[in-house]
């Protein structure tokens, strides 16, 4: 059973939660969840703002655009998309074990979700690295011969400049979200949560589950375009 903020009392030092400048553990909570949920909208304002320009460039040069999704490892794409979605699954076990003050299973799907983010990461790094060898990357290494010796669409390159774009921030978003989560292994392992105070844990989840969110989205734009 999932202890009310309200009645939060013994389970942690009261000398530092809830911190001098809040009222109770609940306005703390508030407070956190406010800041959280705004900080979302403006990453979801900027990255709004870049589909946009992408779909505006999309149906001005669709058939060129096709041919560039043709061009990305769409399965690795959905490898990806399989191990993001199970890793906000971990994330939900780790919020629901860390409001019930089970402090093993917390490291453990903590742990697990971390594994999985890494795994994601890697599993872009290679894909980035087979763009590269087959010159698919603008302003680095970029042909307009396919290395099947076909001629690339010239605007092509635009929409490959977006997919680096767009998935690069993301993965930007990714290695950010990793260290958050080393750092919140650690206090969990030091009993640093418990069912009474847990709101890292919870502004955390809100965070993967955004970044989760977004590639959601980038994934059937970029990839699935060619259909």
């Amino acid at each position: 059973m999932v202890i009310p903020m309200s009645e939060v009392h013994t389970a942690v030092d009261k000398d530092t939660f809830p911190a001098s400048q809040f009222e109770d553990a609940e306005q703390q909570y508030v407070t956190a969840t406010l800041g959280m949920w705004s900080f979302l909208i403006t990453e979801i304002m900027f990255i709004g703002a870049v589909f946009a320009a992408f779909f505006v460039y999309r149906f001005r040069w669709h058939e060129a655009f096709v041919h560039g999704a043709e061009e990305l490892k769409w399965m690795l794409g959905t490898i990806n998309t399989v191990v993001l979605l199970t890793s906000s699954y971990t994330m939900v076990l780790a919020v629901h074990a860390a409001r019930h003050g089970a402090q093993k299973a917390l490291v453990r799907w903590l742990v697990l979700t971390f594994i999985l983010g890494c795994a994601f990461v890697a599993i872009k790094g290679t894909e980035y690295h087979i763009e590269y060898k087959e010159h698919l990357v603008p302003g680095l290494n970029y042909t307009e011969i396919s290395h099947t010796g076909e001629v690339r669409p010239v605007q092509m390159k635009l929409f490959m400049g977006f997919y680096f774009a767009m998935t690069a921030v993301h993965a930007l978003h990714m290695l950010v979200g990793l260290a958050v989560l080393g750092a919140l292994i650690v206090f969990a392992k030091r009993g640093s949560f418990t069912a009474a105070y847990n709101n890292p844990i919870d502004m955390f989840g809100l965070y993967w589950h955004f970044v989760d969110l977004v590639w959601v989205f980038l994934f059937p734009t970029l990839y699935l375009l060619r259909h």
